[in-house]
C-alpha cells in the first residue's frame, strides 16, 4: 500500500538523517553497546546537523518547523538500522513539548539552545522503584525552603539516565491535593546531593544508558519549575499522548524492517532441497504478517497526522501504543521462528529486534494501562 504521509522535504531529510547514521553511527553502536552507553560526540554531530529539536524556534538554534513526520523519520531510519542506543527519540518526542511548552522566556534561552546543539541531554524522570504505571503513587518529594525546591527521593529506569544534562523530575509538592500535588522539576547536571545509581543491565537496547537517579536535599531553585506548581500531573497527561505515538512509530517501523529481513532470508535459506519461502507455512505465516503490519502502518500514520492537526486523543494514541507493540512483539517471534536455530544467535539481526522490542510493550505506560485508559473512555458502568 503506498505511503502518503511524506513530502519531499521529510525524503531529504530521511537521506540525510541516514548519512549521518552511516558515517557517524555505524562505524561505533557495537562499541557503544558494549559500554552501554553513547558517545556524546553522537549528539553534538546530530545537533551540528540538525537532527536536534526539529520543532524548536529558530531563535533558540532549533529548525523552527513543528512537524512530527520529522521525527517519524528518525525513529524509522534508527529501527532500520538496529541503532537502538541513540536516545534522540525521547529528547526529540518526549522531553522537547515540555521545554516548548512549559517554559517562560527565560527558560527557553537558558535551556533550548544546548537542547538542539546536542550539547544538554534530556531526560525526563516519572517510575519509581516502587511506582511503575500508577503515576499518583509517586513518592518522590520537593519542599519549598525559601527561593529552592529540597528534592528527596529515587527514580528508576531513567532513560538517558547517565548522559542527561537536564532531567525532568515529576515530584509531589503538596501531598495532600492528590493528583494535583504534583509539579515537575528541572533538575541539572552538577546539582549536589543529585546522583546516578547504576547503568542499568537490560536484556536489550544494550547501547541505550538507563539509570537509576537519586536525589538528597538538592536545592532546586524555584526558577526551574517547569509549568505550574500543581500541575505536574495535568502537565504529563497532555504530553503522553506524543510520547505514546512515538513508541508506536518505532513499533511500526520494526514491524516493517524485520518482514522485509525475514522475507529475505527464507529466499535465500533452503530446506528440504528449495528455499523456505517456497513452503505452504512460510507464505501463510508472511501473508498474515504483512497484512498487520500494513494494518499497523495505516493507522499509525492516521495518528501521526491527527497528531500534527492538533486532534491526537488520548485514547487513539493508546490504542496505536498497545495495539502497535503487540502487534510487534508477536511479528517478531513469529520471524524469529521461521529463521530456525540461526534466529537464536545474536549475530543475526532478528534475534536483536527481538530482544531490543520487549520493552515496547511495558514503557509509556504498559498494554494492561492502554486498555484501560481506553476502557473508561468507553462509559460502560
Amino acid at each position: 500500500m503506498e505511503r502518503t504521509l511524506f513530502e519531499p522535504e521529510h525524503d531529504l531529510f530521511r537521506e540525510s538523517f541516514r548519512k549521518f547514521l552511516d558515517t557517524h553511527v555505524a562505524p561505533n553502536h557495537e562499541q557503544w553497546a558494549e559500554q552501554g552507553v553513547v558517545d556524546r560526540a553522537a549528539w553534538i554531530e546530530a545537533g551540528k546537523q540538525g537532527f536536534l529539536g526539529m520543532a524548536v524556534p529558530e531563535e533558540y538554534g532549533g529548525g523552527g518547523v513543528k512537524d512530527f513526520r520529522y521525527n517519524a523519520v528518525i525513529a524509522e531510519e534508527c529501527v532500520n538500522g538496529l541503532y537502538s542506543g541513540l536516545g534522540f527519540t525521547l529528547h526529540n518526542d518526549v522531553v522537547a513539548p515540555y521545554l516548548l511548552d512549559l517554559t517562560n522566556e527565560e527558560q527557553k534561552k537558558r535551556w533550548l539552545p544546548g537542547f538542539c546543539s546536542g550539547e544538554t541531554i534530556t531526560a525526563i524522570a516519572m517510575t519509581e522503584p516502587g511506582t511503575g504505571s500508577d503515576l499518583q503513587g509517586i513518592k518522590t518529594r520537593a519542599v519549598r525552603d525559601g527561593d529552592d525546591w529540597v528534592l528527596n527521593g529515587a527514580k528508576t529506569f531513567i532513560t538517558n539516565g547517565i548522559n542527561a544534562d537536564l532531567v525532568i523530575v515529576v515530584a509531589q509538592t503538596d501531598p495532600d491535593k492528590g493528583a494535583m500535588g504534583f509539579s515537575l522539576l528541572v533538575v541539572e547536571r552538577g546539582m549536589p546531593g543529585f546522583e546516578r545509581g547504576r547503568n542499568l543491565d537490560k536484556i536489550g537496547l544494550k547501547a541505550q544508558d538507563t539509570a537509576e537517579l537519586s536525589f538528597t536535599d538538592v536545592r532546586v531553585p524555584a526558577a526551574n519549575l517547569l509549568g505550574q506548581e500543581g500541575m505536574g500531573f495535568i502537565h504529563l497527561m497532555q504530553n503522553l499522548p506524543q510520547e505514546r505515538l512515538s513508541i508506536a512509530a518505532v513499533a511500526a517501523a520494526a514491524m516493517e524492517s524485520t518482514l522485509q529481513r525475514t522475507i529475505q532470508y527464507v529466499r535465500d535459506r533452503k530446506a528440504f532441497g528449495k528455499p523456505i519461502g517456497a513452503q505452504q507455512n512460510t507464505r501463510f505465516v508472511l501473508a498474515e504478517l504483512a497484512t498487520k503490519t500494513t494494518a499497523v502502518r495505516v493507522f499509525v500514520d492516521k495518528c501521526i497526522e491527527d497528531l500534527n492537526a492538533g486532534k491526537l486523543s488520548v485514547e487513539d494514541a493508546a490504542m496505536a501504543k498497545w495495539w502497535s507493540t503487540e502487534e510487534q512483539v508477536e511479528l517478531i517471534n513469529r520471524c524469529l521462528q521461521l529463521h530456525g536455530g540461526y534466529g537464536y544467535m545474536q549475530e543475526y539481526p532478528i534475534a536483536q529486534a527481538y530482544l531490543d522490542a520487549r520493552v515496547q510493550t511495558i514503557y509509556g505506560g504498559t498494554t494492561e494501562i492502554m486498555k484501560e485508559i481506553i476502557g473508561r473512555s468507553l462509559k460502560l458502568s
